[in-house]
């Protein structure tokens, strides 16, 4: 954060996920550099003991597994003190019975940062929203260190746990076939192969359709089933 104005710093996508050392609930944890090979998403919480936040680590430690197979780490922060983390996510356990889930086990790190240390340097402080606590951000990081989401949510907005692991499948279906995926994409939905990088291309495309569908020179999809985009991106 810069205090002669007041502005708050923020990484960018494609830029090397700012490192820190932090205290969570799972001990003591050297981000990004740990997590080297595997993909995380790095997200923020305002506060513990509050019910939008209960609701999501609810959410996202049933799903835990799921991203796991999809070589997917989380790791939480909010900036409670670790003592806070600790209560809170015993109280889910023993006492919180939410939309069928309950007993519910949060076994990913929650990161403690009372001092802002890492929310500042995320960009989670948001002035407009509350100069306390952080608003709900998530970071995709790709298995070598690079952000490759950024994804913003209010404080009074509850977070989709559907689409962050769609964003996580997506972005690894992309990488491993080099192409795009389009407006609501799911794993068997047609894929877009890049767009044409010269008229001689263009025009070879326009003329040999041969396994695409071609709606303009700039538009072409193809077919990549459900079960090769999984193969590929899921753990066996």
């Amino acid at each position: 954060m810069d205090n002669q104005n007041n502005t708050i710093s923020m990484p960018r996508i494609g830029e090397k996920a700012p490192s820190f050392k932090a205290v969570t609930t799972q001990g003591e944890i050297n981000f990004p550099e740990q997590y080297e090979g595997s993909w995380v998403i790095l997200f923020s919480h305002p506060a513990d003991f509050t019910p939008v936040c209960t609701s999501e680590f609810m959410t996202f430690a049933t799903m835990e597994e799921k991203f796991e197979k999809a070589n997917t780490k989380l790791v939480g922060l909010s900036v409670d003190g670790l003592y806070s983390h600790i209560a809170w996510l015993r109280t889910i356990k023993e006492k919180i019975n939410y939309k069928g889930m309950k007993d519910v086990e949060v076994k990913f790190p929650l990161i403690e940062d009372i001092t802002m240390e890492v929310a500042t340097k995320y960009g989670m402080m948001m002035p407009g929203e509350s100069n306390t606590k952080a608003v709900r951000a998530v970071f995709v990081i790709d298995p070598k260190g690079i952000i490759r989401t950024i994804i913003y949510y209010p404080l009074s907005l509850g977070r989709n746990f559907e689409e962050l692991y769609r964003v996580v499948i997506a972005l690894q279906t992309a990488d491993a076939f080099s192409v795009a995926t389009p407006a609501d994409w799911q794993p068997g939905d047609d894929v877009i192969v890049p767009t044409a990088g010269s008229c001689g291309t263009a025009k070879e495309r326009m003329e040999n359709k041969k396994d695409m569908t071609c709606y303009d020179w700039f538009f072409c999809t193809k077919k990549l089933d459900k079960d090769t985009v999984l193969k590929t991106v899921l753990k066996k």
